[in-house]
């Protein structure tokens, strides 16, 4: 459990092996494209290109949400971008954006299509484009940015810090996994806090900034994150955030936003494409496994 002692940092360092453990094919230290690969386009004006992580999750909630509330031009084609296969490197998505990371959203509403990358800018866009769960007075509009601010600055700690740390890399480093550990758990303290004192994270209403927070430490406290974590972060410290959490699962846009893009847990939970509102209805993974197995019977 103890870092290595013997590793001195060379003067100049270069890219000798992936590195990054369960995710290494993920990263390299060149951006651009690595291979000509064309986005699928479908036939709503609203194009996502992402996957079932905590990032993607922020979007196909509001997006669900969006539509809950009435807002039928939010329809969306939701489409898989495999990033352990490198989907994420291909021409057509490096186009859309430069950083090959998802979520990415191409809005073809407009006279020209219009690439939106970056969670937090997607859910800022849609919020104003739609006019809806972000806040129109100034103080309530700014409290609510500078929650979503600061989800976006505090989630790689606890994903790229502690979450790798402590579920993906090579080797357990005792320094590295106690220091991510300690930030983590004085984030849920600032949230738990924050909730203690107002039923949404900006205020009394509901807001993207409860959307984009809630993929990250609503699954921490939910226990969905990394392995046994929430045990070892004592998640039950936070009862708060625990009940913030359990309200926000209940609703139904929220738990369709999950399943959107999504390729692991229970089959029935996972809608790998979204393209209509009946496919949760029709086009689970357990369903089209059944339809597949049909289908090849004699």
């Amino acid at each position: 459990m103890s870092e290595p002692s013997d590793y001195t940092p060379p003067k100049v360092w270069t890219w000798t092996a992936p590195s990054g453990g369960k995710f290494a094919s993920t990263n390299r230290p060149t951006a651009g494209a690595t291979h000509e690969q064309a986005l699928p386009v479908g036939r709503h004006p609203l194009q996502l290109y992402s996957l079932g992580t905590p990032n993607g999750v922020k979007v196909t909630i509001l997006l669900e949400e969006l539509l809950a509330a009435g807002h039928t031009q939010a329809e969306y084609d939701a489409w898989l971008i495999r990033i352990g296969e490198g989907d994420q490197f291909g021409s057509g998505f490096t186009d859309i954006n430069p950083n090959s990371k998802i979520p990415a959203l191409v809005d073809h509403s407009g006279d020209q299509p219009l690439a939106v990358f970056e969670s937090g800018s997607i859910l800022l866009y849609l919020a104003e484009k739609f006019g809806a769960f972000l806040p129109k007075d100034i103080a309530h509009r700014t409290t609510c940015l500078n929650w979503l601010f600061w989800q976006i600055g505090s989630a790689p700690y606890i994903g790229g810090g502690f979450g790798h740390f402590y579920a993906y890399a090579p080797e357990k480093i005792e320094y590295a996994i106690n220091r991510f550990a300690m930030e983590a758990k004085r984030q849920l303290d600032v949230l738990d806090r924050r909730l203690a004192e107002s039923p949404f994270i900006a205020g009394p209403d509901y807001t993207i900034a409860d959307m984009a927070i809630f993929p990250w430490y609503g699954g921490l406290v939910e226990g969905w994150l990394y392995n046994d974590s929430a045990t070892f972060l004592s998640v039950q410290d936070y009862p708060h955030l625990k009940a913030w959490a359990d309200r926000l699962l209940e609703r139904p846009a929220v738990q369709r936003g999950r399943m959107v893009n999504r390729t692991s847990g229970a089959l029935s939970s996972q809608l790998h494409e979204r393209h209509d509102a009946s496919d949760f209805e029709t086009k689970t993974q357990d369903r089209l496994e059944r339809q597949k197995e049909n289908s090849s019977k004699p």
